[in-house]
């Protein structure tokens, strides 16, 4: 078995053929084939169905993807540490963060990286829910993770890095002139994420608390547009304070909850040594640059 063999799995698990595996890896799609063609031979199984239309991985194909990704990391990460001597002039980090966090602390992380290392690429995924970036980190897609501390975390390593708090959107000429009581939310029309998101979920567990059924009026993917959507008196919406953007002329109050509900922050990854770009973006993060809206923490612990 040979890394070049898992990489062709690998690229036709993630383009769809054989052809396209090829472009994306610069090679003959002859090669392609062949090779994994040999792979299957030595182990005694297929791997890929090989269908009229592109190409797929079969149930033992499916099951080695992950080995697959985790040796190809493994591979880049030695890759990474020899560019790492030269001061981190190359490499490429994968991180994925929830959509609610690409902004802080994602951005500011991955800005400051970026000017300590401009040779550094970072790519960013952005799913939807805490379950899919641990998914991520777990089969090797992603090294790093931005995330809630929140689902199953057994056996990863976790760093927290900040507690943010969540404030109540509403619109302006409705704002209470003080902070509100978790039971005034009881009967508030909502604004919020689809179920299965990270707010959703902090959303429900509040109500949860209170022993109530939050009331979502509009349910909507685009969070760009909550706070039009709030100002245009749609409902309120209950957000990290981080994710408020510019509310000055928007039409929109931001009002505190009387009780705290806050969500804590922090970077995941699996156990073992990191590539020289992660470790770096790591660094940098629990060496506690001010998060706006949050409360820095440091914190290490392995699941």
């Amino acid at each position: 078995m040979e890394l070049r063999q898992l990489e062709y799995l690998v690229a036709v698990a993630d383009h769809g053929s054989f052809t396209a595996a090829a472009e994306a890896l610069d090679v003959a799609q002859p090669s392609v084939s062949q090779g994994l063609r040999a792979l299957e031979n030595e182990l005694g199984v297929a791997l890929v169905d090989r269908l009229p239309r592109g190409a797929s991985p079969t149930a033992a194909g499916l099951a080695l993807l992950p080995s697959a990704r985790a040796a190809l990391r493994d591979l880049r990460a030695g890759r990474s540490a020899v560019e790492a001597v030269r001061g981190l002039e190359g490499g490429t980090l994968d991180l994925v963060c929830l959509p609610t966090l690409a902004a802080e602390p994602t951005a500011r992380l991955v800005g400051a990286l970026r000017s300590a290392h401009p040779g550094v690429s970072v790519r960013i995924a952005q799913p939807e829910s805490v379950d899919d970036v641990l998914d991520r980190i777990r089969d090797g897609r992603s090294e790093l993770a931005v995330t809630d501390l929140a689902g199953d975390l057994a056996g990863l390593t976790t760093h927290e890095i900040a507690v943010q708090d969540f404030v109540v959107l509403v619109p302006a000429a409705s704002a209470p002139d003080g902070p509100l009581g978790r039971a005034a939310l009881a009967g508030l029309p909502l604004v919020s994420a689809p179920p299965g998101t990270s707010t959703r979920r902090q959303l429900e567990e509040v109500y949860a608390a209170i022993g109530r059924t939050p009331q979502v009026v509009v349910e909507t993917e685009h969070r760009e547009a909550v706070t039009a959507l709030v100002a245009s008196g749609a409902g309120v919406a209950l957000v990290p304070r981080p994710a408020v953007g510019p509310t000055t002329d928007s039409g929109v109050a931001v009002v505190e909850l009387a009780r705290p509900v806050r969500r804590r922050v922090g970077l995941v990854h699996r156990p073992g040594p990191l590539a020289p770009a992660a470790q770096a973006l790591l660094s940098a993060a629990v060496a506690g640059i001010d998060p706006v809206g949050a409360r820095p923490r440091a914190r290490r612990r392995s699941g």
